[in-house]
């Protein structure tokens, strides 16, 4: 376990606000987003103080995955299964406060959902009179993830990363 200072300022001297002190000074860089969290949990686990840290994604790029083609149909079936859910759940909140049959307001509110949430599916599909029939997901993949330390932090996280074995920015 390392034991981790904060850097030294005596209780007279006012706090730094200087650029060089207040700049992100990258610690590590790393291909994917999953190593440069294991460079950060692994400070936490050595008792770094990570409120100092950031991970930085760079060169930012929006995939867009195309799932499927898209019919009238399938919109319709997404729409009562997101329906179902959202009338489940308005069930549920009325059953808190009826005294009655607390069963048959979800199944009720499960029903008139998924019968409005495939209507509106159908129609919302509809709408796109074809200009968009295909499904898909989105998602912002960056090609570089830089862990990088503040107020004057970046030297303590370098030698605690090099002392676990992680490589580090020189």
């Amino acid at each position: 376990m390392t034991a981790f200072a904060t850097p030294s300022v005596p209780f007279t001297t006012p706090p730094r606000f200087d650029a060089t002190y207040m700049a992100w000074n990258t610690v590590a860089s790393y291909d994917d987003y999953a190593d440069a969290q294991r460079a950060v949990d692994r400070l936490s686990d050595d008792g770094f103080p990570v409120e100092y840290m950031d991970i930085v994604g760079s060169d930012l790029r929006l995939v867009e995955r195309v799932t499927g083609r898209l019919t009238k149909g399938r919109a319709a079936a997404a729409g009562a299964a997101s329906g179902a859910w959202f009338g489940l759940l308005m069930g549920m909140l009325l059953g808190i406060f009826t005294s009655g049959s607390w069963f048959g307001l979800l199944i009720a509110g499960a029903a008139i959902g998924a019968a409005w949430g495939a209507v509106f599916g159908y129609l919302g599909h509809a709408a796109t009179r074809g200009t968009r029939d295909f499904a898909s997901s989105r998602t912002l993949v960056a090609t570089r993830y830089d862990v990088v330390a503040r107020n004057g932090y970046a030297d303590a996280a370098r030698s605690g990363l090099q002392s676990a074995g992680l490589r580090t920015v020189a």
